[in-house]
C-alpha cells in the first residue's frame, strides 16, 4: 500500500482537483492522509467528502504536518504531495513500477506547470536540467513530490521541524547518505504556479535562488530570511 500524505492549510480551492486526480488512478492500493494545520475554510469538509484520513494540528509547518501524517500511515511506501499539485493518469501505477524495478528507497519527480505560459515551462526545464545530473552527486528534490519507503522515513526520523525553508532538501540529503535515490522518469507531477502569479514570476525565482545560495553558504534556513507562505495562509 502507498500512503499519500498531503499537508494542508486553507486549501479548499486546490485540494479537490488533487483528490480527483488521485481517485481517478488505475492503481487503487492507496490511502490518502490529510494533515491539516487547523484550516479555517472548507478543507476538512472536502477531505471528508473524499473519505480521506484526517489528522489536525495547531502547529503549522509542512515538516511537522508531513511527520504527523506519516505517524498514522499504514503503507509500506509514503508519497508526500503538496495540496496544489495534480497527478496525471496512470501516475501511481507507473511510478510504483519504476520505484520497484530500480530498487529505490527514495525518489523525487520532475514537474510540469499547470499553466501554458512559456516562462513557467522554461523554469521547469531549468529545474529538470539541475536535477538530472544532481541525482548522482547531491540530489535535489521538492517536497511537492517525494516517494520514500516508510522504514527509511522512520530511520532518518522524518523531516527536521526546526527548518523553516528547505526542509525537503535536508530530508532528501539525509536519506541519500544511507539509501538509493533517483528521479522518477515515467511520469511527472503538475504543480500550481499560484505563487509565481501572486508575487511575480521573476521575483519568485530570485527568492528561490537566494534561498539556495543561503543554504549552500550558511546551511539550513532556521530563521525567517524571506516571507514564505504555507498553504493559502
Amino acid at each position: 500500500m502507498i500512503s499519500i500524505i498531503i499537508p494542508c492549510l486553507n486549501e479548499e480551492k486546490y485540494l479537490p482537483r488533487l483528490l480527483r486526480s488521485i481517485q481517478s488512478q488505475d492503481f487503487l492500493n492507496f490511502e490518502i492522509i490529510i494533515s491539516d494545520g487547523n484550516s479555517k475554510d472548507a478543507t476538512l469538509e472536502i477531505a471528508k467528502k473524499y473519505k480521506c484520513k484526517i489528522i489536525t494540528s495547531k502547529k503549522r509547518s509542512p515538516a511537522h504536518q508531513r511527520n504527523s501524517g506519516a505517524k498514522i500511515a499504514k503503507g509500506r511506501i509514503l508519497l508526500f504531495l503538496d495540496a496544489d499539485t495534480i497527478l496525471p493518469k496512470k501516475f501511481l501505477s507507473c511510478v510504483t513500477k519504476e520505484f520497484s524495478k530500480k530498487n529505490l528507497d527514495i525518489a523525487g519527480f520532475y514537474f510540469k506547470p499547470d499553466s501554458c505560459k512559456l516562462i513557467y515551462k522554461f523554469y521547469s526545464h531549468i529545474y529538470k536540467d539541475i536535477c538530472r545530473p544532481a541525482q548522482y552527486i547531491k540530489p535535489v528534490s521538492m517536497g511537492a513530490g517525494i516517494m520514500i519507503k516508510t522504514k527509511l522515513h522512520k530511520k532518518i526520523k522524518g523531516f527536521d521541524t526546526s527548518i523553516i525553508i528547505g526542509e525537503d532538501h535536508d530530508y532528501v540529503q539525509r536519506a541519500c547518505k544511507i539509501s538509493k535515490f533517483r528521479i522518477i522518469k515515467s511520469s511527472k507531477i503538475f504543480y500550481s504556479v499560484r505563487r509565481f502569479e501572486k508575487h511575480g514570476a521573476f521575483k519568485t525565482l530570485i527568492r528561490w535562488i537566494y534561498c539556495i545560495i543561503y543554504v549552500l553558504i550558511k546551511g539550513p534556513i532556521k530563521k525567517q530570511v524571506i516571507n514564505y507562505e504555507f498553504g493559502n495562509n
